[in-house]
């Protein structure tokens, strides 16, 4: 039989391509979806989703959310937020807009980079990037996040600022004001510079 049908299947971390167009418009890899009552996470060694915890509130997330592989937040993202102690030393986020529901998690979506969030978490950096499905038939022509329904932009802030949130701990995080396209991809080139400063330049 022809081997091609049994090449590995490759990380999506390490193994997936960002993108030729990066970082104008990236190649994302969709851990959640807004459908999910759990919250997924990439096993940085294995390559495959793991449970990382259940939802404690009522809030689910408003989009696709991933990461864009081969980035990492580490110095040179954190050097662009102010506060930051550094990155959280992870793949870089991304938050994916679509008209369509996508209900399927780990697939990977063209995206067309809009603008981010910047977050603090315990100090780090833990942008998130806002994209919309390239070619989307209702957002595709969307090209800032200021031309995205202020709703949109609402719910993934509201998001973001309460996901984390339990009865019994104190935990939070800080969600700024969002920034535009520029900025979003100073953080996606820094991301991939992060990367290749860890692990090298990939094949």
């Amino acid at each position: 039989m022809n081997d091609q049908y049994f090449q590995a299947r490759p990380h999506p971390w390490h193994g997936l391509e960002p993108g030729p167009d990066a970082p104008a418009v990236v190649e994302a890899y969709i851990e959640i979806t807004p459908f999910d009552l759990v919250k997924y996470e990439i096993d940085k060694r294995s390559g495959y989703l793991r449970v990382d915890r259940a939802q404690r509130t009522s809030s689910l997330p408003p989009s696709l959310y991933g990461f864009v592989p081969r980035t990492l937040a580490a110095d040179r993202v954190g050097g662009l937020m102010e506060g930051a102690e550094g990155g959280d030393d992870d793949p870089l986020d991304i938050c994916v807009l679509s008209e369509r529901p996508i209900a399927r998690a780990e697939v990977l979506v063209r995206a067309r980079v809009v603008g981010g969030i910047p977050m603090l978490d315990g100090g780090l950096a833990d942008d998130k990037i806002i994209g919309i499905l390239d070619d989307d038939p209702v957002y595709g022509h969307l090209r800032s996040i200021e031309e995205i329904p202020d709703v949109l932009v609402g719910r993934l802030l509201h998001y973001f600022s309460t996901y984390k949130l339990r009865p019994e701990s104190a935990e939070s995080v800080e969600v700024g004001d969002p920034y535009g396209i520029e900025h979003a991809r100073a953080v996606i080139e820094a991301a991939l510079a992060d990367y290749v400063d860890a692990f090298g330049v990939g094949d």
